[in-house]
Protein backbone atom coordinates (compact mmCIF):
# COMPACT_ATOMS: atom_id res chain seq x y z
CA UNK A 1 0.00 0.00 0.00
CA UNK A 2 1.41 3.44 -1.10
CA UNK A 3 1.06 6.15 1.33
CA UNK A 4 1.18 10.30 0.50
CA UNK A 5 4.18 12.16 1.55
CA UNK A 6 3.47 15.31 3.34
CA UNK A 7 5.71 18.01 4.37
CA UNK A 8 7.21 17.61 7.96
CA UNK A 9 5.27 20.92 8.38
CA UNK A 10 1.65 19.52 8.78
CA UNK A 11 -0.68 21.50 10.80
CA UNK A 12 -3.67 22.32 11.10
CA UNK A 13 -4.99 25.04 9.28
CA UNK A 14 -8.22 26.99 9.65
CA UNK A 15 -11.83 25.55 11.10
CA UNK A 16 -14.66 25.92 9.36
CA UNK A 17 -17.97 26.27 10.90
CA UNK A 18 -21.95 26.24 10.18
CA UNK A 19 -24.11 28.62 12.13
CA UNK A 20 -27.58 29.76 11.93
CA UNK A 21 -26.81 33.71 12.65
CA UNK A 22 -23.73 35.24 11.15
CA UNK A 23 -23.60 38.45 12.75
CA UNK A 24 -24.02 36.60 16.44
CA UNK A 25 -21.75 33.75 15.48
CA UNK A 26 -18.72 36.62 14.70
CA UNK A 27 -20.03 38.63 17.74
CA UNK A 28 -19.45 35.84 19.83
CA UNK A 29 -16.12 34.61 18.32
CA UNK A 30 -14.44 38.54 18.25
CA UNK A 31 -15.09 38.94 22.53
CA UNK A 32 -14.90 35.08 23.10
CA UNK A 33 -11.53 34.52 21.24
CA UNK A 34 -10.22 37.60 20.32
CA UNK A 35 -10.51 37.22 16.29
CA UNK A 36 -10.73 40.27 14.31
CA UNK A 37 -12.87 39.87 10.75
CA UNK A 38 -10.54 39.37 7.42
CA UNK A 39 -13.01 38.90 5.14
CA UNK A 40 -16.87 38.45 4.87
CA UNK A 41 -19.12 37.24 1.88
CA UNK A 42 -22.76 39.89 2.08
CA UNK A 43 -24.50 38.19 -0.42
CA UNK A 44 -28.12 37.03 1.47
CA UNK A 45 -28.04 33.70 0.00
CA UNK A 46 -24.12 33.23 0.69
CA UNK A 47 -22.84 35.22 4.13
CA UNK A 48 -19.52 33.96 5.38
CA UNK A 49 -16.93 35.42 7.56
CA UNK A 50 -13.08 34.99 7.92
CA UNK A 51 -11.73 35.26 11.59
CA UNK A 52 -8.30 35.17 12.38
CA UNK A 53 -5.64 37.17 14.39
CA UNK A 54 -2.35 39.31 13.31
CA UNK A 55 -2.84 37.87 9.51
CA UNK A 56 -3.75 34.06 10.59
CA UNK A 57 -6.81 32.64 9.50
CA UNK A 58 -8.03 30.61 12.36
CA UNK A 59 -11.90 30.16 11.83
CA UNK A 60 -14.30 30.50 9.00
CA UNK A 61 -17.90 30.91 9.77
CA UNK A 62 -20.72 30.10 6.63
CA UNK A 63 -24.44 31.05 7.63
CA UNK A 64 -26.16 27.72 5.89
CA UNK A 65 -27.59 25.89 8.40
CA UNK A 66 -30.44 25.85 11.09
CA UNK A 67 -31.07 24.24 14.54
CA UNK A 68 -27.86 23.36 16.68
CA UNK A 69 -24.98 21.22 16.78
CA UNK A 70 -25.69 17.53 17.02
CA UNK A 71 -23.35 16.09 19.53
CA UNK A 72 -24.87 12.65 19.09
CA UNK A 73 -24.15 12.43 15.21
CA UNK A 74 -20.63 11.31 13.32
CA UNK A 75 -18.90 14.28 13.18
CA UNK A 76 -16.90 17.07 14.81
CA UNK A 77 -16.56 16.42 18.58
CA UNK A 78 -14.91 19.57 19.46
CA UNK A 79 -12.64 22.34 19.12
CA UNK A 80 -9.71 23.56 21.36
CA UNK A 81 -7.55 26.50 21.62
CA UNK A 82 -4.45 26.44 23.80
CA UNK A 83 -3.17 29.04 25.89
CA UNK A 84 -0.14 30.12 27.45
CA UNK A 85 -1.15 30.50 31.16
CA UNK A 86 -3.89 29.75 33.70
CA UNK A 87 -4.75 33.52 34.32
CA UNK A 88 -5.88 33.34 30.16
CA UNK A 89 -7.95 30.82 30.81
CA UNK A 90 -9.93 32.55 33.42
CA UNK A 91 -10.01 36.08 32.44
CA UNK A 92 -11.52 33.95 28.93
CA UNK A 93 -13.61 31.96 31.41
CA UNK A 94 -15.39 35.70 32.75
CA UNK A 95 -15.22 37.15 29.35
CA UNK A 96 -17.34 33.86 28.39
CA UNK A 97 -19.50 34.26 31.53
CA UNK A 98 -20.48 38.10 30.48
CA UNK A 99 -21.83 36.18 27.04
CA UNK A 100 -23.99 33.92 28.90
CA UNK A 101 -21.86 30.65 27.49
CA UNK A 102 -23.03 27.27 28.81
CA UNK A 103 -20.26 25.48 30.92
CA UNK A 104 -19.89 21.54 30.68
CA UNK A 105 -17.96 22.54 34.07
CA UNK A 106 -17.91 25.19 36.93
CA UNK A 107 -14.48 27.14 36.01
CA UNK A 108 -11.46 25.48 35.24
CA UNK A 109 -10.45 21.62 35.67
CA UNK A 110 -7.86 19.42 34.58
CA UNK A 111 -7.76 17.29 31.50
CA UNK A 112 -7.52 14.09 34.00
CA UNK A 113 -6.80 12.59 37.44
CA UNK A 114 -3.10 14.71 38.61
CA UNK A 115 -2.58 16.39 35.40
CA UNK A 116 -0.94 20.07 35.42
CA UNK A 117 -3.30 20.80 31.99
CA UNK A 118 -6.77 21.70 31.71
CA UNK A 119 -9.21 24.27 30.87
CA UNK A 120 -12.85 25.22 30.52
CA UNK A 121 -15.45 23.45 28.95
CA UNK A 122 -18.51 25.21 26.97
CA UNK A 123 -20.39 25.76 24.10
CA UNK A 124 -20.65 28.49 21.10
CA UNK A 125 -24.27 30.28 20.50
CA UNK A 126 -24.94 26.90 18.03
CA UNK A 127 -24.17 24.69 20.77
CA UNK A 128 -20.63 23.68 19.07
CA UNK A 129 -18.57 22.34 21.52
CA UNK A 130 -15.61 24.68 22.55
CA UNK A 131 -11.99 24.26 24.77
CA UNK A 132 -9.75 26.69 26.18
CA UNK A 133 -6.71 25.16 27.76
CA UNK A 134 -3.19 25.97 29.16
CA UNK A 135 -0.60 23.26 29.44
CA UNK A 136 0.44 23.48 32.74
CA UNK A 137 -0.86 25.10 36.16
CA UNK A 138 -4.21 23.46 36.62
CA UNK A 139 -2.93 20.65 38.82
CA UNK A 140 -1.79 23.63 41.38
CA UNK A 141 -5.88 24.64 41.42
CA UNK A 142 -6.58 22.16 43.65
CA UNK A 143 -9.84 21.34 40.85
CA UNK A 144 -10.97 17.55 40.41
CA UNK A 145 -10.98 15.71 37.07
CA UNK A 146 -14.48 15.73 36.07
CA UNK A 147 -13.61 12.13 36.01
CA UNK A 148 -11.45 9.37 37.23
CA UNK A 149 -11.47 7.29 34.10
CA UNK A 150 -11.47 8.84 30.95
CA UNK A 151 -9.90 12.40 29.23
CA UNK A 152 -12.04 15.48 30.72
CA UNK A 153 -12.29 16.60 26.77
CA UNK A 154 -13.83 13.34 25.35
CA UNK A 155 -16.41 13.71 27.15
CA UNK A 156 -18.63 16.60 27.42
Amino acid sequence: MSSTTLSSTLQTGHIGLNVTDLDRSVAFYRRALGLEPMHEGTEPDRRYAFLGREGRLVITLWQQSEGSFATGTPGLHHLSFQVDSLEEVRAAEQVLRELGAEFAHDGVVPHGEGTASGGIFFTDPDGIRLEIYTPQGVDETGAEAPTKAAPTCGFF
